[in-house]
């Protein structure tokens, strides 16, 4: 019977194991693939919108000369975090089931890389999953086509061709931005009348430069409406157009899989609602069943990051602790 089980091993997850360590417990993770999986699924160029302080977890610095740390450095950072601490981790191994036994535990059911099914006890569970492996889907045709993906890793496969980006925020703003550099033809399409406000302050003019310049077909209040080979179709203000594409890049963010968490028993409805938990605690409707970092949000992936998300597992191991203690 394990104390604690943290499903999903990505920065908030190994916060919360580390602050469940200060409290006397033993936690084990488990985690699909490895640590920090979601950083370092981001491009391979990206750089953090947050300053390296920010980013810090189990007391451990984050060393870095620059003001703004890089994906490379991050990931070298949280893994150096589960080493020290000395996190037991199941890597590569995928939670497809928690349930509520009548004694109050939990039972975690997982599947090993072996397809091999585990069976594990906790007296509590956090589920810490993350959002990453959810894009938000544009629910267009020809969004399943194989020059289309949610995803954007790195700018020389793009060389040469034309690429129509559908979204505004930091992620469309940086592929963008890469792809000019590689000798692409860019188009980003966006409903908003400008970009997010969310592009990173250092980034805007940068990006206003190249539409300026007409380096970047920046099309606003504009949306793809249909995806075929060759070409998209993008309905604007003045009516339909068709723009060529030799790839489509559909960075239109992310969010948490809430049919898993409904699956346990969690009120979690579709929408902007956030499933329902107690913010002091993290503690769900399921008692003993807590949530941690942007798995805790509405629709707006962006309510929560590592610097508010890493706290959640500090609210946690109180709660547990003061549970234990009385």
């Amino acid at each position: 019977m394990e104390d604690v089980i943290i499903v999903g091993a990505g920065p908030c997850g190994l916060s919360a194991a580390a602050e469940l360590q200060d409290k006397g417990f033993n936690p084990l993770i488990i985690e699909k693939e490895n640590v920090v999986h979601s950083i370092s699924c981001y491009p391979i160029n990206m750089q953090f919108f947050s300053t390296p302080e920010l980013l810090e977890i189990a007391g451990i610095p984050f060393i870095t000369p620059n003001d703004k740390p890089s994906r490379l450095e991050a990931l070298h950072y949280y893994r150096i975090v589960s080493e020290r601490r000395q996190l037991r981790i199941r890597r590569y191994e995928r939670v497809t089931a928690v349930h509520k036994e009548d004694d109050g535990s939990f039972r975690v059911v997982s599947a090993n890389r072996a397809r091999e099914t585990l069976e594990t006890r906790a007296r509590a569970v956090i589920v810490a999953t993350g959002y990453f492996d959810h894009p938000n889907r544009i629910g267009i045709p020809g969004e399943d086509l194989p020059h289309v993906s949610h995803f954007f890793r790195e700018a020389h496969p793009y060389a040469g061709t034309r690429v129509v980006i559908i979204g505004g925020s930091n992620s469309a703003v940086d592929a963008a931005l890469e792809l000019v550099r590689v000798g692409a033809q860019v188009t980003i399409v966006y409903r908003g009348e400008s970009v997010s406000d969310n592009v990173k302050p250092w980034v805007r003019p940068i990006l206003l430069s190249n539409v300026t310049k007409g380096r970047i077909d920046l099309r606003l209040k504009a949306r793809v409406v249909e995806i075929r080979h060759g070409d998209v179709t993008v309905e604007e203000e003045d009516g339909k157009r068709t723009l060529e594409a030799d790839f489509v890049l559909a960075l239109t963010g992310f969010r948490p899989d809430r049919g898993f968490l409904r699956s346990m028993g969690i009120e979690a409805p579709d929408g902007i609602i956030p499933p329902t938990h107690n913010p002091e605690t993290m503690e769900t409707n399921v008692p003993g069943l807590y949530l941690a970092g942007v798995v805790s949000t509405g629709r707006d992936a962006n309510e929560i990051f590592i610097e508010s998300g890493r706290y959640h597992g500090r609210k946690i191991a109180e709660h547990l602790a003061s549970k234990r203690d009385h």
